[in-house]
């Protein structure tokens, strides 16, 4: 089954034709399935170099500079996120 994004093929179709799903993995990603079910994502080494750059790494408060704790005690949420105010007040009960 192939999308715009991502090919699925099942893992025996993948050992078969290896060479195949590793060039077509250089251009989007390629989900391995077993059973149906995705379990491996084959992709190029560099898109996975680029996603690792995204990567965020959660800080404790003692990590933190003076300057970005300053920035978070100010901080307001965008207008946006008022829709979700709802939910907190359901938290608080």
């Amino acid at each position: 089954m192939e999308s715009k994004r991502t090919t699925k093929v099942s893992s025996a179709a993948f050992q078969r034709a290896f060479g195949r799903y590793r060039e077509l993995a250089m251009r989007k990603p390629v989900a391995i399935t077993t059973h149906g079910r995705e379990s491996l994502i084959l992709l190029s080494a560099e898109e996975y170099h680029r996603l690792k750059r995204l990567d965020r790494r959660a800080l404790h408060p003692w990590e933190m500079s003076k300057e970005a704790i300053e920035a978070l005690a100010v901080a307001e949420p965008p207008p946006e996120a008022a829709k979700y105010d709802n939910e907190l007040k359901r938290r608080r009960r």
